[in-house]
C-alpha cells in the first residue's frame, strides 16, 4: 500500500510538474531587458510611437533575436529594419504612409549604431541613412520646418526652426537641446510634435559634441554652453521676429547645459532641466568603485586596462568609448575629470529665469538627490518647480523614456501658467 502512495505522490508531483511548465504563470514584463543600457536604448526607439516613429511590434521582433551586449547584432538587426522600412516608404504612394515608415527608418537607423565604436566605418553610412530619411520624411508629410547654419569661429551649428500655427506669435518660442548623445532630430519626436499641436513654435538645435557637429566637424562638447547657445540665438534673432519669451529646455546631459546658458544670457524667461542634471562628475564618481577611483589617482591605467577587458558590461563600455569621443580625449580615464566641470554650482545662482526642475525615481545616470541639491541652489531664480515621476506614474526612468504625454503635460502646464498671457496683454 505505502509503494502504492508512493508512486501516486511522484506521479502527481510529475503531473503538477509538467503542468506548471506548460502553463506558466504569465505575466507581463516591465524590462525590455535585463541589462538597463539595453533596455533604456530598445525603450528610446517605444518612446517615439506616439509620433509614428516607432511601431511597437516592429520595435519587439527586432530585439527578439538580439542579446543584450551583442553590437554587432543590435546594428545589424535594426539596419535590416530601417532598410525594410524605407523600401516600404519607397512603394507606398500614399503621403502620410510614406512620410510615417521614413520616420520610422530614421529612427530605427538612428539606434543601429549606438553600441558601434565610434570610428567604426559603418557608422558615417548608419548616419547618412537616418539624416536622409528624417527629412524626406518631414517633406511627404509636409511638416513646415526651416534649417538654418549658425556662425560659430570656423565652424558653424545648426538649427531647426519649426514654425507654430497660427497664434504662436502670441506664445513663448520653446528652445530645445539634446545632451550627451541624442541628435537634433530625435527632438521631433520628443518636444516638436507636441509642441505644434499646442500652438508653439519651437527652434532645436546642435552644439558641439552632438549630432553631425562631431560627426563632421568633429567639434566636441564644451561646459561653457553660454557660447554656443548665444550664437545660435543671435543667428535666429537676426533673421526672426522676437519671441514674446523664451523657454529653454535641455534634455539628458542639457538639463545642465540649458541651465548652464539660462545663468547667462537674461533673453532665456524660463528653463528646464529633462533631468536634472546638475553635477556630473559627483554622478559619475558615485557609480566608480573606490578602487578604481585610487588606480586612475594614482596612475595605474595598465592595471585599469586589464580590468576593463574583464568586464562585459555594455553600458560601461559605450560609455568609455562615447566619452573619448564627445569629449575629444585619448584616454577613458580622463572621463571623471572632465564630467567634473558640467557642474551647475558655481552658476546656479546666477540664473533669473523661471525653472522646472524634472526627474525619475530610477535615473540610472543621476541620483535623485541632485534634485534638492539644484533647488538649494537656485537662490535668484523667479520661482522653481520640481515635478518627481515615480515607477508607479511610468515616468522613472531617466529623461522620462517611455513616458513622453507623462512628463509633457508637465511641462505645458508648467508653461501656461508662467507665461499664458498673449502678447496682446502684456
Amino acid at each position: 500500500m505505502r509503494r502504492i502512495l508512493v508512486v501516486i505522490a511522484i506521479l502527481l508531483l510529475v503531473g503538477i510538474g509538467w503542468y506548471v511548465h506548460k502553463h506558466p504563470r504569465d505575466y507581463g514584463t516591465s524590462h525590455l531587458y535585463a541589462n538597463q543600457t539595453y533596455h533604456f536604448e530598445a525603450l528610446r526607439v517605444l518612446n517615439d510611437t506616439s509620433v509614428v516613429g516607432a511601431d511597437p511590434n516592429e520595435v519587439l521582433q527586432t530585439i527578439a533575436n538580439v542579446k543584450a551586449g551583442d553590437a554587432e547584432g543590435w546594428y545589424n538587426a535594426w539596419t535590416a529594419e530601417g532598410d525594410r522600412l524605407a523600401a516600404l516608404a519607397h512603394r507606398t504612394s500614399d503621403p502620410i504612409s510614406k512620410g510615417r515608415a521614413l520616420l520610422r527608418a530614421h529612427n530605427y537607423y538612428r539606434s543601429s549604431d549606438f553600441f558601434l565604436a565610434p570610428k567604426d566605418p559603418r557608422r558615417p553610412v548608419a548616419w547618412k541613412k537616418n539624416i536622409d530619411n528624417f527629412y524626406a520624411g518631414l517633406n511627404a508629410l509636409h511638416v513646415l520646418y526651416e534649417r538654418i547654419s549658425v556662425p560659430y569661429g570656423k565652424y558653424h551649428l545648426n538649427a531647426l526652426y519649426y514654425p507654430g500655427p497660427t497664434g504662436a506669435e502670441d506664445k513663448p518660442l520653446i528652445v530645445a537641446i539634446t545632451g550627451y548623445d541624442g541628435t537634433m532630430e530625435e527632438m521631433y519626436f520628443s518636444i516638436v510634435a507636441a509642441a505644434h499641436d499646442r500652438g508653439y513654435s519651437v527652434l532645436v538645435y546642435e552644439g558641439p559634441g552632438q549630432g553631425s557637429i562631431l560627426r563632421e566637424q568633429g567639434l566636441t562638447m564644451t561646459p561653457e554652453w553660454e557660447r554656443p547657445n548665444a550664437a545660435v540665438l543671435d543667428t535666429f534673432l537676426a533673421s526672426h521676429p522676437k519671441p514674446m519669451k523664451i523657454v529653454m529646455l535641455g534634455e539628458s546631459l542639457g538639463g545642465y547645459l540649458a541651465p548652464r546658458a539660462a545663468a547667462f544670457d537674461p533673453r532665456i524667461d524660463g528653463v528646464v532641466a529633462q533631468d536634472v542634471f546638475y553635477d556630473g562628475g559627483e554622478a559619475v564618481s558615485r557609480g566608480t568603485p573606490g578602487f578604481v577611483k585610487w588606480l586612475i589617482a594614482n596612475g595605474h591605467t595598465s592595471t585599469l586596462d586589464f580590468l576593463s577587458k574583464l568586464s562585459n558590461d555594455p553600458g560601461r563600455k559605450w560609455t568609455r568609448e562615447n566619452g573619448m569621443w564627445v569629449f575629444g580625449l585619448s584616454s577613458p580615464y580622463d572621463i571623471g575629470k572632465m564630467f567634473s566641470q558640467y557642474t551647475l554650482a558655481p552658476v546656479a545662482s546666477k540664473i533669473t529665469a523661471d525653472v522646472l526642475i524634472l526627474a525619475g525615481t530610477n535615473d540610472h545616470f543621476i541620483p535623485l538627490e541632485q534634485v534638492d541639491q539644484f533647488k538649494q541652489s537656485l537662490t535668484h531664480a523667479r520661482s522653481v518647480t520640481t515635478v518627481v515621476f515615480d515607477k508607479e506614474s511610468g515616468g522613472n526612468e531617466h529623461c522620462q523614456i517611455g513616458a513622453p504625454s507623462l512628463w509633457q503635460a508637465s511641462f505645458f502646464d508648467w508653461i501656461a501658467t508662467k507665461y499664458g498671457q498673449s502678447r496682446k496683454s502684456l
